[in-house]
């Protein structure tokens, strides 16, 4: 998605809250990616559901916003043979998720046991759970933040997608002009 259609999306969203939401929910995925003691971030979707959009999105923002951990490593259920080496990521890969590492679970539908499972894993290594769902109960009881698209369709939850991807790569508001503008203290 563009620019122009991100613009466009911004303002047809303007006081719904969407923005708001996926804007916090993008800096906890920024802050997560971007600590000194970061490992990386693993995208995984469900078992019907790789989301493919979201980490070539993903992937854009890492290089425009000059924040590299953003790109995620992508993780699949299934793997064919013949997978070229950065589509060849099983799931694996979530055992190996430690303190530091980021796990984002991306699931319009329920996550399933299987799934949930090494999530849940991950996160008692220390590993920091993200999750963009549909409201998943047993996956917002795993994840420490969460965006819950309720009952969204396909393109709904795609929108998002691209609400958080952009928020994610868009830098911080420094907090130093509330600083300066605040009231000088009274008493020292």
């Amino acid at each position: 998605m563009d620019a122009v259609r991100v613009s466009a999306l911004r303002d047809r969203l303007a006081g719904t809250g969407w923005l708001e939401s996926a804007g916090v929910f993008a800096g906890e995925l920024r802050r997560s990616v971007s600590r000194r003691t970061a490992q990386g971030l693993l995208l995984v979707g469900t078992d019907r559901y790789e989301p493919w959009h979201l980490a070539a999105h993903l992937d854009d923002e890492a290089a425009w916003s000059g924040v590299p951990r953003l790109a995620p490593t992508l993780l699949r259920h299934q793997v064919p043979a013949d997978a070229p080496a950065h589509l060849g990521h099983g799931l694996g890969r979530l055992a190996g998720a430690r303190r530091g590492a980021t796990v984002l679970v991306v699931a319009p539908t329920a996550a399933g046991a299987p799934l949930l499972e090494r999530v849940h894993d991950a996160r008692r290594a220390g590993a920091t759970v993200l999750a963009l769902d549909t409201g998943d109960h047993d996956l917002a009881g795993l994840a420490h933040e969460r965006l819950a698209v309720p009952g969204a369709a396909d393109e709904p939850f795609d929108l998002v997608q691209h609400l958080v991807s952009a928020a994610a790569g868009a830098a911080p508001r420094s907090r130093l002009p509330r600083w300066l503008t605040a009231p000088p203290a009274t008493r020292w």
